[in-house]
């Protein structure tokens, strides 16, 4: 069994304040995470977690127990157990949210945001959802991912907001700023459930690998009889992902049915 993930400060300016809400899609619980250049009295907080007022307020303590205030919010995607409580927390912290996506298209691929005297730089890496972002911490050399890559794991593309081509397409760009050659770049992951990734590079790749595997997987399934159910996407996750425990199916069904339209489109 894996060590449970707790949370805590875990770089200079990051610090982990980790949500109960433990379960088969989200692992430990939600990680928000609290950024902060050391001494302070500003902090950026990203992904402020479902609407849990007790969850909130073990934010805010962490934020005030620094002697500080929140100055910005930041949200890697729109799913409830990450985004819920954005309004809530602007409420109780008057401090603005930022994102991709409706409503929230105030954040490019690129862009540098300039807040509690930090630099956090804008990756946008859709296909897990179409809104998904990560955020580049250069100081202490680490990505915040969100749901794109996971502490322990693989994700679900989300189709049909999420799409296998562009998740893909997300991990390569993730690769590259993860290579050890890069200057500026990250060398561990932040990532929105589960510990830390140290590997970050090690990391990615084995994501990449394990798509294609699960691409291959899928195409041995159609030919083996899966083409010709009534409903096609059930009889591949029956096929693919019998080891896979049920109550994580419905989550599977959906990157399944990513897979289906990748292979329609590119075979």
């Amino acid at each position: 069994m894996p060590t449970a993930w707790e949370g805590g400060q875990v770089t200079a300016r990051a610090t982990c304040v980790l949500c109960p809400n433990p379960g088969p899609m989200t692992l430990d619980g939600t990680n928000t995470w609290v950024l902060s250049e050391p001494g302070s009295d500003r902090c950026v907080v990203v992904d402020p977690g479902p609407l849990d007022e007790g969850h909130l307020a073990r934010v805010l303590q962490d934020v005030e127990g620094r002697g500080a205030r929140v100055e910005l919010t930041l949200l890697t995607h729109h799913h409830w157990d990450h985004a819920e409580s954005a309004q809530r927390f602007a409420e109780l912290t008057g401090a603005p949210v930022r994102a991709i996506g409706p409503g929230h298209d105030d954040l490019t691929e690129g862009d540098t945001v300039r807040a509690a005297g930090l630099e956090v730089g804008v990756v946008a890496t859709p296909g897990h959802t179409g809104d998904s972002v990560s955020f580049l911490l250069p100081a202490d050399g680490v990505l915040l991912t969100g749901d794109t890559v996971l502490g322990r794991g693989t994700t679900v593309v989300a189709w049909p907001d999420g799409e296998l081509s562009a998740y893909l397409d997300s991990l390569e760009r993730i690769a590259r700023l993860t290579d050890p050659a890069r200057d500026g770049g990250a060398t561990a992951i932040l990532p929105g459930h589960g510990p830390t990734v140290p590997d970050a590079a090690g990391t990615v790749r084995y994501y990449l690998e394990h798509r294609k595997e699960r691409l291959e997987q899928v195409r041995a399934a159609l030919a083996d009889g899966a083409a010709g159910a009534d409903d096609v996407a059930d009889a591949v996750v029956e096929r693919v992902y019998a080891d896979v425990p049920r109550e994580v199916w419905p989550a599977a069904r959906l990157s399944v049915l990513a897979q289906l339209d990748y292979l329609r489109e590119r075979g």
